[in-house]
């Protein structure tokens, strides 16, 4: 069982690493035994973290990678197959959140701006990836998407505490779910997988949220499980989903949101 469970000798590209869900999944593939390459445009902020956790004797890289343009992306794939010589797993977690606004507040160029990354950069780092994982004829494609990729918005969860939730965040979470059903179904017979973990409410420190009382008491008590989601309950999913033990899974939506859209 440890074996199915096991990502040594794995290399693992986890982009937006070093951010909000990239500290717990980067870390959770290094301690599973994974080779991790952490990266983002902070290249530093990736470099520091990845050395906390050599600190630790995890393996891991932090590497520069810019979704907005596409000689970042080529540059950074093939970097990382020069110096690893494969690519076993790519978690695509980063996200812009350029002007995450209501429908009608919403502007061309920030839509837009946004979409560089949530879309297209998706979309080619995916693409780049997939040609490494074609000549291996293996290959594993985890996509961080959100319960805003499978149900709607509850918007008087919100109260009045004037937080939303945009459209641009429920658009591009469900198109991340199409896109993984459909990576799923085109390269099976490769031997390569895809599948999306959607989080939902997380935050250390978010019952400490001034202002936000209202929308704390309501979405506790909204979730079957009465509390947020903390960094153990991502990491379990993604050792999962990237490891063997889960072998025979893909094109799913695995939910983890402690029952909040099992209503």
């Amino acid at each position: 069982m440890n074996d199915l469970f096991s990502l040594k000798n794995k290399v693992v590209i986890v982009t937006g690493g070093s951010g909000f869900f990239g500290t717990p999944i980067s870390l959770a593939l290094a301690e599973a035994g994974a080779q991790v390459i952490i990266a983002s445009r902070n290249v530093q902020k990736c470099k520091d973290f990845a050395s906390s956790i050599r600190a630790k004797g995890f393996l891991a890289e932090g590497m520069s990678l810019d979704l907005e343009e596409e000689d970042s992306i080529q540059a950074f794939v093939g970097e990382v197959t020069s110096q690893f010589g494969r690519i076993d797993v790519l978690v695509n977690n980063a996200v812009s959140r350029e002007g995450f606004k209501n429908l009608e507040d919403v502007d061309r160029v920030s839509w837009e701006k946004a979409q560089r990354i949530n879309s297209t950069g998706l979309v080619l780092i995916t693409q780049s990836v997939i040609k490494v994982m074609l000549t291996q004829q293996s290959g594993n494609i985890i996509n961080i998407s959100s319960i805003q990729g499978a149900v709607g918005p509850n918007f008087p969860v919100y109260g009045s505490t004037g937080m939303t939730s945009p459209v641009n965040y429920t658009y591009d979470k469900w198109g991340m779910v199409g896109f993984t059903k459909w990576l799923a179904n085109y390269y099976g017979r490769h031997n390569i997988r895809a599948n999306c973990i959607s989080p939902g409410g997380y935050g250390p420190g978010v019952d400490q949220m001034q202002g936000k009382e209202e929308f704390v008491a309501n979405y506790k008590r909204l979730t079957p499980l009465g509390r947020f989601a903390g960094d153990d309950d991502i990491k379990g999913p993604v050792v999962f989903m990237a490891s063997e033990a889960s072998a025979f899974i893909t094109g799913q939506n695995l939910l983890v949101d402690g029952g909040w859209t099992s209503w």
